[in-house]
């Protein structure tokens, strides 16, 4: 994949965040197609974890929506298939690695600056405001450049 094709994800899974998709949802719909996955799916199935996890502010949900990708990629689907597990964790480990190095963690309210603490349930409003005070569009965009790059 060309650096072009990369900044062309990036700019995408940027422009979901922005339209209100969770920041799981739009790194794993910037991607999808690679899978044959159509966007739809995705948003569905990443939309558990935004928030960093059902807004719980656990693991980041731009990480979470990597390792996502990560089982699409190299997961396995063979029962007992330990050498396959082991594949398979090793590169989430790898991306995790990458990611915190980058970012400083991999947990949303660490990320936010907040109380490591559940939420109410309820997102914000996705105001300008809003975007001003959140990092997760560079989160977003960090994770999809991080996981295209390891595809290489």
């Amino acid at each position: 994949m060309t650096e072009q094709e990369i900044q062309m994800r990036v700019q995408r899974a940027k422009e979901l965040f922005h339209q209100g998709f969770n920041c799981s949802q739009s790194v794993v719909a910037a991607c999808a197609d690679i899978y044959g996955m159509d966007e739809q799916m995705a948003l569905r199935v990443a939309a558990s974890f935004g928030g960093g996890i059902g807004r719980m502010r656990q693991t980041c949900g731009a990480a979470c929506g990597m390792f996502l990708l990560a089982g699409l990629e190299n997961g396995s689907a063979i029962p007992g298939d330990a050498e396959g597990k082991k594949n398979n964790y090793t590169y989430v480990q790898h991306l995790a690695s990458q990611f915190k190095d980058e970012n400083g963690s991999l947990i949303c309210a660490e990320l936010l600056g907040i109380a490591p603490k559940p939420q109410e349930p309820t997102p914000e409003a996705r105001t300008e405001a809003y975007y001003k005070k959140r990092p997760c569009a560079d989160m977003v965009a960090s994770a999809v450049r991080i996981y295209l790059e390891s595809l290489e």
